[in-house]
Formats: C-alpha cells, sequence, structure tokens
C-alpha cells in the first residue's frame, strides 16, 4: 500500500528529485514545525530518518525548527538517540494534569518531560554531535508582552491576531525572532530578515532554557527569563513567528530540505491557522522536500485524526484513554517509515513527489 505518504515539493526540489531521485547527501538541511503532540504522528519517520537513512553521513545537517520540532530533534542528536527518543516519547505520553492547570504546572511539566531524556550531560552531547546541527526558534517578548498577568498577556494577544490579520508584520510591535544555532557552522538560513532578530550560540549552559523556552506557549506556559549567555528578557514559543518554518531554509544552493510534516499545508505563524488564504512564499518553499501522512492514512487513525492540545480536554478524567490513543499514533507512523525508504531506496519518488502550487 503506497497511500499513506504524499510528497510535495519546490521548484528547484522537484527538478532534482525528478531528475535523480533522492540521496541523502543532497539534503543539507531538516525541518520541523512546531504543533505540540501532533508530532507523534512523525515518530517512526523521524528514527528512519536519521537512524537510517542518514546514518554515517559525514557533511553537517543542519536541523532547524521551533516548539515541539526542536524538541524532536535535540533528542536525536543525543549521543544515544534511540533510549533517548523513546524515554522523551513515554515522558511526553504519559504528562498528566488535574483539572485546568496553571501556566506554572505545565512549565514545571514540560522541565520534567524534558529532562527525561536531556539529563545532566545532554546539551554537550548535542553540541559534541559528529555532522548534526541544531538550531531551533524562540521569540523574545517585548513591552507588555513580556508579562505573564494573564489578563495582559491574553490582551496582547488579541491585539496581535488582529494587527496579524492584516499583516504578519504586525507581529514584531511585540515580538522578536530569536535563532538559537550551533555555532560549529553557520546555518544556510542565519541571514534570515523580514523581523528583527537575534542570533544567539548554544553552549551547554544557555541550551536546556532555550529549549523550554522555545516550546512555552503563550498563556499556557510561563515565559523563560534569566538564559544564561542570552539578551536579557522573556523568551517564548518559537512558533508564534515561525509556526511552520516559512524561511528561505536552503539559501540559493542545489540542496535540498527535506520537511517531514504532520499535514499537507504550510502554515507561516501560530496566529495564522485560521486564515486559511495565508500561505507560505513560493521562493522560500524552492528546495523544500515536504512529505506528511496522506487523508487517507489519518482517517485509519483511532478517532480519525492526529494527536493535538485539545486532546487534554477531550479526555479530561480519562487519561489512560489518551495514553492509549497517542501511544498508537506513535506505533502507526511506521507505515510513514516503511513507505518513505521505500520511495527514495527504489527511485519511486521521482514519480510520487508533486508539485506545490501557491499563489
Amino acid at each position: 500500500m503506497t497511500d499513506n505518504l504524499v510528497f510535495y515539493a519546490g521548484k528547484k526540489a522537484l527538478e532534482i528529485i525528478r531528475e535523480e531521485g533522492l540521496e541523502p547527501d543532497r539534503v543539507s538541511v531538516v525541518a520541523g514545525a512546531a504543533g505540540g503532540p501532533k508530532w507523534l504522528v512523525l515518530r517512526h519517520l523521524d528514527r528512519v530518518l536519521f537512524s537510517d537513512w542518514f546514518k554515517g553521513r559525514k557533511l553537517p545537517l543542519f536541523l532547524i525548527g521551533s516548539s515541539i520540532g526542536a524538541w524532536r530533534f535535540a533528542g536525536q542528536c543525543m549521543a544515544d538517540p534511540k533510549t533517548a527518543l523513546s524515554e522523551f516519547e513515554s515522558a511526553y505520553i504519559h504528562q498528566a494534569y488535574a483539572g485546568k492547570p496553571s501556566p506554572e504546572a505545565v512549565s514545571r511539566e514540560s522541565a520534567r518531560i524534558q529532562q527525561a531524556f536531556l539529563k545532566n550531560g545532554g546539551a554537550r552531547e548535542i553540541l559534541d554531535h559528529p555532522f548534526l546541527r541544531l538550531n531551533f526558534m524562540a521569540v523574545r517578548s517585548k513591552g507588555p508582552a513580556a508579562s505573564d498577568r494573564r489578563f495582559l498577556l491574553a490582551a496582547v494577544l488579541l491585539a496581535a491576531a488582529l494587527g496579524n490579520f492584516v499583516s504578519r508584520s504586525f507581529l514584531k510591535v511585540f515580538f522578536e525572532r530569536v535563532l538559537f544555532y550551533d555555532s560549529r557552522n553557520i546555518p544556510p538560513f542565519f541571514h534570515i530578515t523580514g523581523f528583527p532578530i537575534h542570533r544567539v550560540p548554544l553552549t551547554p549552559g544557555n541550551l536546556p532554557g532555550a529549549l523550554l523556552a522555545s516550546g512555552s506557549i503563550p498563556l499556557v506556559m510561563s515565559g523563560v527569563k534569566n538564559l544564561p549567555e542570552t539578551p536579557s528578557g522573556i523568551y517564548r514559543d518559537g512558533g508564534v513567528i515561525d509556526y511552520h518554518m516559512n524561511i528561505p531554509l536552503s539559501g540559493e544552493s542545489e540542496r535540498i530540505t527535506l520537511f517531514p510534516h504532520y499535514m499537507e499545508r504550510i502554515i507561516p505563524g501560530w496566529l495564522d491557522k485560521k486564515l486559511t488564504w495565508r500561505k507560505p512564499d513560493a521562493r522560500n518553499m524552492a528546495n523544500v522536500l515536504m512529505m506528511a501522512p496522506s487523508k487517507q492514512f489519518i482517517d485509519r487513525l483511532p478517532y480519525h485524526k492526529i494527536p493535538d492540545r485539545n486532546d487534554f480536554y477531550r479526555f479530561e478524567g480519562k487519561d489512560s484513554l489518551r495514553f492509549a490513543y497517542w501511544n498508537a499514533v506513535a506505533k502507526a507512523s511506521q507505515v510513514l517509515a516503511d513507505e518513505f525508504m521505500e520511495a527514495v531506496l527504489s527511485g519511486n519518488i521521482r514519480n510520487r513527489v508533486r508539485s506545490w502550487n501557491f499563489k
């Protein structure tokens, strides 16, 4: 069965793949979206990419994500990624809350999940990886957006949403983009523009806090402050600006950016989720190959959907049902891993890849 995974490519990537298929060394960047529990549908696809397909690589491979995308990739960079990711998956699936948790409670639980796989030496392991280069996004809050007072922050987000409805550039009133990067090699997306930006080298001292900040959803979690070796301020979820990585990822090179994604739509920013007309820049997607579970695959999952944060409410008081559902989706993702490997090893990806059409 080959209807579980769909492939979309931008103009340059499409030309390369249709001519020569897809080889690991053609890929220079792997991108990961924010999206909370949605990552579970990619669990085994991630595993086969990094443990099998990229195995033995010599060239640097740049990883870029925000929020859960950053966390997924951090686990892949550990010295023992198989164990780290198994511990991350278990800790993530089994998070549970009594009633409606406070932002402080969610932040504490997120720190526990992070510690389950990062442990004491994980940051150093990540920055010593022989070929993976971890990079990820956060935002630095400005003015009233730096407050954790619920009413004020809610008002800020409402104003940001209203401004964003007109133009994404309005977000710069309240947020600055932050790129945390592995300084061993400058990533091809280092010089991105469009928003005020801080470029901060990752160190063993700032990596754990920066990783937590990258997933600190406003109103859901507390902002992260006092990050070592980082400009002072309150840091929050990178998905506020960079939800699905609508940035020029591969530069002007002939290399490909691989984007294992959980849906067939690219949503530029967190506040764009309901703005169905808000599309990525086709120039940013030119070198991108995106693969995502098909509608047919999703329809065969329990509840005919992939996990999302609303599951905490759907299964309130029934955590064991949510655990079982999330585990089932993670297990089902093995089908996506198998289908990817068949497509690239057989060369059949040449026939399966589709062109993106952005207006």
